[in-house]
């Protein structure tokens, strides 16, 4: 599974990024094949449907714009 973080490289990007990766720690051996990739390509942003960033995406399926989510959150999505 792909966890898919998008956004051009802001704090509030570098901070979704830390809590997915912190998310897949939550999950421990469950997460062995999990990935997480950061997307700051505009285009393929706009192809996902991103309007609003950071954004969060699931194997290429948006799952959350325009806000941070907790690890918690990103954990429930994942799982």
């Amino acid at each position: 599974m792909k966890i898919q973080v998008l956004g051009p490289g802001c704090a509030n990007c570098a901070k979704m990024e830390a809590h997915a990766r912190e998310a897949l720690a939550l999950l421990g051996d469950a997460a062995a094949s999990y990935t997480v990739e950061k997307i700051t390509d505009s285009d393929t942003m706009a192809d996902m449907g991103l309007l609003v960033t950071p954004g969060l995406a699931v194997d290429g399926v948006l799952k959350s714009s325009g806000k941070v989510l907790s690890p918690e959150e990103i954990k429930n999505l994942i799982s």
